[in-house]
Parts: structure tokens; sequence; C-alpha cells
């Protein structure tokens, strides 16, 4: 179901093909992140002085806010070249051999989903991030010989949505760790107006607002909506997006002002009317939308976390205030007391 909604993170082959044509090429054209940003400009500079490889990092967080497109931008500012793989991918020991000894000097290895390296292939990796060699038996039994290959000194550069899921020796060996934050919606409008304007759509400031409000907070929601809502103006003749067509489009898409799409207000209104509002187990509101637990966790509570909807407790996950205001659900004045409570102990 993820895969079939509008507003889903997972990237498709129009998102590829739309991050490729407006992703920023250096750290001054890269929006938000700004800490992440200026921690790694001055990792950058130190390794480029020294004349060594950038330390290896670790890239987290949500799906959609540009782990690929900044791996793509520290090789660049490193004048590197960068070559990009997935855990999924690497199946065996082999393959992830075959990667490491075409590296040249100094260049950049992206593992997308790296917490989903099989174990034998991760064991590769350890002596590659600290010794840069590879470690191999070679012959069987008692006349088997361990050998060292040298490899030339790389940066690897790791993204995940799920950094509880790597394994702790695959983490230490990160030298910068990085979280990435959903965006603010001034951060979201600079990026639809600098999208819009690379592929040569005029739009009014308020209507790319508007689009930046309802984008929960990810460039990759952005951009999809700002190609959607285009499409919509082309044919009602429009010069440029307005307001009126963006809001116009945007409710026709089913998402509401906060962003949310109806299985959004599904889960919420489930937990508010079957379960009185929580708590309710991560499990039951899998299957109520359909999906695996991981996903639910990964990809749909993030945004109802940060906008306030519901919380996680110990017993599960609970409605907050906004989600009955949302949705325009009256609060029982023992429902009231009870998240008063909840909110003050918080």
């Amino acid at each position: 179901m993820e895969n079939n909604r509008f507003i889903s993170t997972s990237k498709t082959l129009t998102d590829v093909e739309i991050e490729n044509s407006l992703r920023p090429v250096s750290m001054a054209e890269y929006v938000g992140q700004t800490k992440v940003k200026g921690n790694l400009e001055i990792y950058i500079k130190a390794a480029k002085k020294r004349k060594e490889a950038l330390d290896h990092i670790l890239l987290y967080g949500p799906p959609g806010l540009g782990k690929t497109t900044l791996s793509h931008i520290i090789a660049n500012e490193l004048g590197s070249q960068i070559k990009i793989t997935s855990g999924p991918v690497i199946e065996h020991a082999a393959d992830l051999a075959a990667i490491l000894t075409n590296l040249n000097k100094n260049d950049v290895l992206f593992i997308d989903e790296i917490h989903r390296l099989n174990k034998t292939v991760e064991e590769i990796l350890y002596p590659a991030m600290e010794d840069y060699a590879l470690d191999f038996v070679v012959g069987k039994g008692p006349s088997a010989k361990s050998m060292r290959l040298k490899i030339q000194p790389f940066t690897l550069i790791g993204a995940t949505t799920r950094a509880g899921l790597l394994t702790g020796p695959l983490r230490d060996r990160f030298g910068v760790i990085c979280r990435l934050e959903l965006y603010s919606d001034k951060e979201l409008q600079e990026i639809i107006i600098r999208s819009a304007k690379i592929l040569g759509i005029k739009i009014d400031e308020d209507a790319s607002l508007e689009i930046a409000k309802r984008s929960r907070g990810t460039p990759r929601i952005a951009n999809r909506f700002l190609k959607r809502v285009r499409d919509f103006a082309e044919v009602e003749d429009k010069e440029k997006i307005d307001l009126e067509i963006t809001n116009k489009a945007l409710s026709s898409l089913e998402i509401d002002k906060s962003g949310l799409d109806n299985i959004d207000r599904k889960l919420l209104q489930t937990i508010i009317e079957k379960f009185d509002g929580g708590p309710v187990g991560l499990d039951t509101l899998a299957a109520i939308c359909g999906e695996d637990a991981t996903t639910v966790e990964d990809v749909y509570e993030p945004y109802l976390l940060q906008r306030g909807y519901i919380a996680r407790t110990s017993r599960g996950r609970i409605a907050l205030k906004e989600a009955y205001q949302h949705l325009g659900i009256a609060l029982s004045s023992a429902k009231a007391n009870e998240l008063e409570i909840y909110e003050n102990n918080e």
C-alpha cells in the first residue's frame, strides 16, 4: 500500500528522473540540514588539507530527505568519484571485494540501506574501513592460509532509515554520524522555488509555500507535488502556478492542509474511535494500514510524531489533542484530563 500512496517517501522511477535533474552539486546549493552541512564542510576541508581520505560517514533519517544527494555533494566537494550501490544488491562477499578493489585513491563508496548488508559481507567491511585492506582465506583445511590485500584509501558513506538495525561493530567504524531531520516549511519553499526555476515553471510565492506546508517535511514529496500541480495548471491554461490551482490540485489528490492523506486520517481515526485514543500496539496499527510494522514505524509515524498528532508510549501509540482537533472530533472531559496528565509528565 505504501508504494500506492501519492505521499509515499519510497523512491519511484519518476522520482529518480526528477531528483537527477534537480540535484544540487555543491554545499552552497544544498538547502536545509544546516548543522549537518556545516560540520561536513569542516571535515571535508580538513581532509583535503591533510590530503587524506575523509572519515567514513553514516547518514540516517526518514526516507526522501536527501541522503543520496548529500553523498554526491560530498564526493564533488572532495573532487572524488562516487560509486553507488545498496545493501540488498551486495549478496556475496566477493561482490563487495570486487567493488572495493576497483576504487581509486580517496574515492567515495555510497551504500544505501546499509543496515540490510548480510553478516558475511559486513565482515569484509571491517578491515576495509579500518586498515584499507581485505582479509581472505586461500585454500581449505590444514593448508589454508590467511592473506591480506591492501586497497586504496576510500570514504564509505552509509545511508539508512533504521540506524538502530546496524550492528555495533559496523556503527562504531563510522567516524562521522549525521542524522537528517525533516525540513521546515521555509526550507521546502526554497527548494520548490529552485526546482520550479530549473523546470521552467512559474510559481507564485504563496503557492510555493502552500505546497511546502503539505509536503510532510520531505523534499522528495515537495518536488512530486510541484510536478503534479503543474499538470493541473497546464490543463487549465494557466501561465503560472497560483494558490487557487495549488489548492484545487492538492485537494483532488486528497492531501489536506497539514499534508495528511486518507491513510493518515484513517490511522488517526482508528486510534481515536476504535481504541478510545489509545494506547494501541504497533502491530495492530500495521494490520489496519495493511503494512508491516517496520513500514508504519519508518514511513507513517515520523511525520505524525513531528506534528504532534500521536505519541509513542511504553504501552503503545496514543492520539494527542492535535489529532482530535485536526479531525474535528470532540474530546471527552475524561480523555482531555488523561492527555493533560500525559503532557505534563513528558
